[in-house]
């Protein structure tokens, strides 16, 4: 994986230069090198199968913006469908039957003999989660589905974009992690991304269905259930992290999660948690991590006047008019 992020991300820097002092969107330039990324490390052999998968995922993120926010007229909606919802329905159905095709073609390898194993990247990771023994670890076709579209670029993209925002505007953390960087230390690089994702995290809330009826002291929860987990709102919340809850301060996981949340494990849960939480985190945090690090060794950061804050969560926590950014080079010969 990390000889193609670093490629990927050395193309990117080289787009980058002449642009100094130029305003850049880098939310923009993130997603472009998330999806060339996981097309290559996700997908493998299978690298332009994925990079349509994510050209169907763009197109489908902006239907669902226009779908979410029209009117819909009670009776009349549920009988007649706009124009924007077969479209959504078309490219979501083109979406899983290619993520399945990849699947089937694994699966036919490994029956054949011709492979002994279903792959060493993101995709064989979720062919094994798709066979395990255990079912209450077992991933459906439809979490397969879902990880492929969104887990690894979506989280990312929108980790490295929030990360580089908090860092222009914090710029003595900046320093900190430059100075880190060059050192080749990641103590200050860890507290960061976590401030970010407790800050910004990928997804606002995760649903999860009751599989069996449960008692959680005075509450129950009947099977077939559907409970709305809010991630943002249990990382705001003063009575768990403290009065400076909307406050950027990486130092306070200066001693590891378990000390930041006082032991408190859903304190802190960005990629979700349990056997559902998200495959693709790993992935996320050393992805941006690379990207951090060679970003902050050739440029400084700076916010630009033309940002306007506000956050929307559309599939994953998103910039809704973009994060734009100015570049100032370090190396004198840029």
């Amino acid at each position: 994986m990390n000889p193609a992020v670093i490629t990927s991300v050395e193309t990117m820097l080289e787009k980058w230069k002449g642009r100094e002092g130029n305003e850049i969107q880098v939310f923009e330039e993130f997603r472009l090198l998330t999806a060339e990324v996981l097309s290559r490390t996700a997908f493998g052999s299978n690298y332009l199968q994925g990079k349509k998968i994510f050209d169907m995922l763009t197109k489908l993120s902006i239907l669902i913006y226009r779908i979410y926010f029209k009117a819909r007229i009670p009776v009349i909606s549920k009988m007649w469908k706009s124009a924007d919802e077969l479209e959504s329905e078309k490219l979501a159905k083109g979406i899983h039957d290619c993520v399945m095709e990849m699947v089937k073609r694994r699966e036919e390898k490994v029956a054949t003999g011709e492979s002994d194993h279903f792959g060493d990247d993101f995709l064989g990771l979720l062919v094994n989660a798709y066979h395990d023994s255990d079912v209450t670890n077992r991933l459906s076709a439809e979490d397969v589905v879902d990880e492929c579209n969104f887990a690894g670029q979506e989280t990312t993209n929108s980790l490295l974009a929030w990360t580089v925002l908090v860092l222009t505007i914090h710029t003595d953390w900046q320093e900190k992690a430059r100075k880190e960087v060059l050192e080749v230390f990641d103590e200050h690089e860890y507290m960061i991304i976590n401030e970010t994702l407790r800050l910004y995290a990928p997804f606002a809330a995760v649903v999860r269905k009751v599989r069996k009826g449960v008692r959680l002291g005075n509450l129950v929860f009947p099977a077939d259930m559907e409970v709305l987990i809010p991630i943002l709102i249990l990382h705001h919340e003063p009575e768990l992290w403290g009065d400076d809850v909307h406050h950027f301060k990486p130092e306070r996981f200066s001693e590891g999660i378990a000390n930041a949340t006082k032991y408190n494990s859903a304190a802190f849960i960005p990629f979700s948690m349990g056997p559902r939480s998200c495959v693709g985190m790993s992935f996320a945090t050393t992805e941006t991590k690379i990207a951090l690090s060679m970003i902050l060794q050739r440029y400084a950061v700076t916010l630009s006047p033309a940002y306007v804050h506000a956050p929307f969560p559309l599939i994953a926590l998103q910039p809704q008019h973009g994060i734009q950014v100015m570049l100032h080079s370090l190396q004198s010969d840029a």
